[in-house]
């Protein structure tokens, strides 16, 4: 069915209640694991519907953020959003603890039986007025960054639209965009440290409700985290800065001759070639027309789907003046339709979309017949495994896309791919160090974020910009404020694409049946083994990523 075809119904949590609770009973009384199973395949059912029409709304109110209406639907969820959760979490509860877990556990997994346990460490009714006011935190902020309007040369732009012009070729209008960019944020600087101020300290009680010192055990449970904890993490952190900052430090010194530059300045940050970045050609009709071939032709299962999301209107990409700001890909159960939201502006950003989220859609098509929905809750690190990988297994194709500059792109994207580790890595260090400290001052969090910079990206300067050289960069990305702890997801994929990277140059097929593989094991297994099913490298291991490096010179 068409997106615009898709009936939208307001969600009745009473009677979700009711249903829930006859369900339970039902459960109660079975007689064997088979009934009780029976009982579970209903309540597949009932939340796909659920999750079917909050997303329907979701997504429409991220389309314009001015609709009154859907405003209104996403102020409701934002409320009772937590409310389901929490219906949910009692139901797995129920199965976790069920006297025929033995043939559940057959049935659904041991992955989900940890996420299970993870999940019911996570969530709790007292929890839900923080919930909900943490909800509409983050609504207050991604409603600023939405309706912004940015006077360039006479002409209103939103932030979406005004960053084709922070990469110009020109470095005078370089100058004067991030001028523009930077000033918004520190006109609203005030407004957003109080919103991320709140949202610690709000977090930081979730987390001491669940009987946790601070936000981090309670947010690494919610990110379902159940084959690595924090010092893997930790782990992680210290190979990115000492075997990967030394090969960007290389990189971008290579840039900075690239580009003729006598010194890089945080406005030559996303610049990688003398004749500016590449764009993409065409309409974004005529990309989207692009991407349809591109994936006809990579592969018989990388065909049906796309010809399934253009027939089918699942893709919102046009940037437009009231739209939220950002993409993603979401799913649609009752209908087994991947959606992708994105702002197209002109840049190679567009074929990031055609690519990145593509590979999420195309991963989540590929199992939609899975019975097991549970193997469907993958997690993050595996989830952008599949998104970043895409990005390179396209390459072939970026002729396409970008006519005769699909060599300078690929440059690029190989470039910009390896310098945004210490960056993501960082974002996660930085919003690991404000929940450990939950009282630092927003003066205090900047310092905090300005020394990591001096860790991660050494070569960054910000002369002439008092907001960033005082330590306020962060303010700019969401995940900070929606998805946190999110960030090292990127990272940690971002070694597993890079893998991939090497592997496909060498050896395109093999990699490429490693990667469908990937895909189809879906959440059946942790991603350790995961990794070691689509043999890759686990990426927490010591030495992966000084290995990883030393291939990228290689190959570079």
């Amino acid at each position: 069915m068409k997106f615009s075809d898709m009936p939208y119904t307001r969600v009745d949590f009473e009677k979700l209640k009711t249903e829930f609770a006859e369900m339970g009973r039902a459960f109660d009384a079975a007689k064997s694991g088979e009934e009780q199973f029976e009982l579970h395949k209903k309540y597949y059912k009932l939340t796909d519907h659920v999750m079917t029409e909050m997303t329907i709304a979701e997504i429409r109110h991220d389309i314009d953020m001015t609709d009154e209406f859907y405003a209104a639907e996403q102020k409701f969820y934002d409320e009772n959003a937590p409310v389901f959760r929490n219906l949910v979490v009692a139901w797995q509860r129920k199965l976790y603890e069920s006297r025929f877990r033995p043939y559940l556990e057959m049935r659904i997994g041991k992955v989900a039986f940890k996420n299970i346990e993870l999940a019911m460490k996570s969530v709790d009714e007292k929890l839900i007025p923080l919930m909900q006011e943490e909800n509409r935190l983050q609504d207050d902020y991604n409603r600023i960054l939405a309706t912004a309007k940015l006077d360039w040369n006479g002409e209103t732009l939103n932030l979406s639209l005004l960053s084709p012009y922070l990469n110009n070729r020109s470095r005078e209008v370089r100058k004067k965009a991030w001028d523009l960019y930077s000033g918004f944020f520190a006109e609203h600087a005030e407004e957003f440290d109080d919103i991320y101020d709140k949202l610690v300290k709000n977090r930081t009680k979730q987390g001491e409700l669940m009987g946790y010192e601070n936000y981090l055990p309670l947010g690494y449970a919610r990110m379902m985290r159940n084959c690595y904890g924090r010092s893997d993490i930790q782990e992680f952190r210290k190979q990115v800065k000492q075997d990967w900052v030394p090969l960007c430090q290389d990189l971008n010194e290579m840039r900075r001759q690239k580009l003729g530059l006598p010194h890089l300045t945080y406005i030559d940050e996303g610049v990688y070639l003398p004749d500016g970045n590449p764009n993409p050609i065409g309409t974004p009709e005529q990309i989207l027309m692009a991407g349809r071939k591109m994936y006809n032709e990579l592969s018989p299962e990388t065909a049906k789907f796309m010809n399934f999301m253009c027939d089918n209107e699942l893709f919102d990409v046009l940037g437009r003046k009231t739209k939220k700001v950002g993409g993603y890909m979401t799913y649609l159960p009752d209908y087994k339709a991947p959606f992708i939201f994105a702002n197209f502006n002109g840049t190679a950003d567009d074929a990031d979309v055609i690519t990145h989220e593509c590979g999420h859609a195309f991963q989540g098509y590929l199992v939609a017949d899975d019975p097991i929905r549970e193997h469907a809750d993958i997690t993050m690190e595996t989830a952008e495994t599949h998104s970043m990988s895409m990005e390179f297994f396209t390459e072939p194709w970026m002729n396409l896309l970008f006519g005769a500059r699909a060599k300078d792109y690929v440059y690029m994207h190989l470039m910009s791919s390896i310098l945004f580790i210490p960056y993501g890595t960082m974002v996660d260090e930085f919003q690991d160090i404000a929940y450990s400290n939950p009282s630092l001052s927003p003066k205090e969090r900047n310092e905090v974020w300005r020394d990591l910079e001096r860790q991660y990206k050494p070569h960054l300067d910000y002369t002439g910009n008092a907001l960033y050289e005082g330590g306020a960069f962060w303010q700019n990305k969401h995940h900070i404020y929606d998805c946190p702890l999110y960030y090292i997801d990127y990272c940690i994929a971002g070694t597993n694409a890079l893998q991939y990277k090497v592997w496909m140059d060498k050896d395109y097929r093999g990699a490429w049946n490693s990667y469908l593989k990937l895909c189809r094991l879906s959440a059946s297994d942790f991603f350790d083994g995961l990794m070691k099913a689509a043999g890759l490298n686990n990426p927490f291991e010591d030495g992966c990523l000084r290995y990883t490096a030393n291939k990228l010179r290689e190959l570079i």
